[in-house]
């Protein structure tokens, strides 16, 4: 199923993208008792997607949106908690990363023994068309880069590797805008990354169901239509599992909980000399099968 959160009647309302892509089902009108915002939806788990396939199959005529003619907004406009995020997970970005002088945390080696874990802000979350608002970078410093982030559908603690997948309710493209200079300036890495509007995500949440194996996924980032990252979510060094596994230890997963996965290399901070993004660039994100999210700098 490809779920979305949108505008209607200027109310929030969530939908399912239908017609290979074309249109989109209010699913409020499917069911009554279906919820109008996508964290409530996730907690209902498998039951809710149900409840909607249920009542697709058995509805009549459905009255359809245009995709195109829609306000999007972030599949999860406003999360419950921060967005858990994971540092320097593709080989060749650790290495960038590390070699760049804005890793205040760097040590000896680039690649970590183990994942690095940070939390963006959840008012860092925008839409897939957003304006990424740069002039909030007083260090105009600001950089991107193109993740899959996973969506928790399950609660658990203790999760392991190989229970992982059954607490995922599905996945999503997101750009950790990052300040670098705040990033260095502040050694740990919240306040960089954590800017207002500074995490872009959509165009839509991909079920597991429909997704098929995030392995399978493949990433490209576009800046002024030049492609900057190139990579498979198959690259990352701590996968998915790992990821869940780690962060389920010593903290409980929660429905709706967000997981941004690591960006590969080609950021702005592995040019020489640094490459920022400026007023009126245009950054796209692209993850087959999910969609593209593009947004331009103010």
């Amino acid at each position: 199923m490809r779920l979305i959160s949108f505008i209607n009647s200027k109310e929030p309302r969530i939908g399912m993208v239908v017609d290979e892509g074309q249109s989109v089902i209010d699913l409020s009108l499917l069911a009554a008792d279906i919820p109008n915002n996508m964290n409530d939806f996730i907690k209902l788990g498998s039951n809710g997607l149900n409840r909607v396939a249920a009542a697709f199959t058995s509805s009549g005529e459905i009255p359809k949106l245009n995709l195109k003619d829609l306000e999007l907004l972030a599949p999860i406009p406003e999360p419950l908690r921060n967005i858990f995020c994971v540092g320097r997970n593709y080989h060749e970005h650790a290495q960038e990363f590390h070699d760049s002088g804005f890793d205040a945390t760097a040590g000896t080696t680039a690649i970590p023994d183990d994942p690095i874990i940070f939390t963006k802000a959840t008012t860092s979350v925008s839409g897939p068309t957003d304006p990424i608002p740069s002039y909030l970078d007083r260090t105009n410093s600001t950089d991107y880069e193109g993740e899959l982030a996973v969506i928790i559908g399950t609660e658990g603690r203790g999760i392991s590797k190989a229970k992982a997948f059954d607490h995922v309710f599905g996945y999503t493209v997101a750009n950790d805008v990052t300040a670098r200079t705040l990033q260095h300036q502040h050694k740990q890495w919240f306040i960089g990354k954590s800017l207002d509007g500074y995490c872009p995500m959509g165009p839509m949440i991909v079920t597991t169901d429909e997704a098929g194996h995030p392995n399978t996924f493949n990433l490209l980032t576009r800046v002024n239509g030049e492609i900057r990252q190139k990579a498979s979510v198959a690259d990352l060094i701590f996968d998915i599992p790992t990821l869940i596994e780690c962060i389920s230890a010593v903290i409980t997963l929660k429905p709706a909980d967000i997981i941004a996965t690591g960006t590969p290399v080609g950021v702005g901070i592995g040019f020489e000399p640094p490459v920022f993004l400026k007023k009126d660039d245009v950054v796209e994100i692209t993850i087959e099968p999910i969609g593209t999210i593009k947004n331009i700098v103010e």
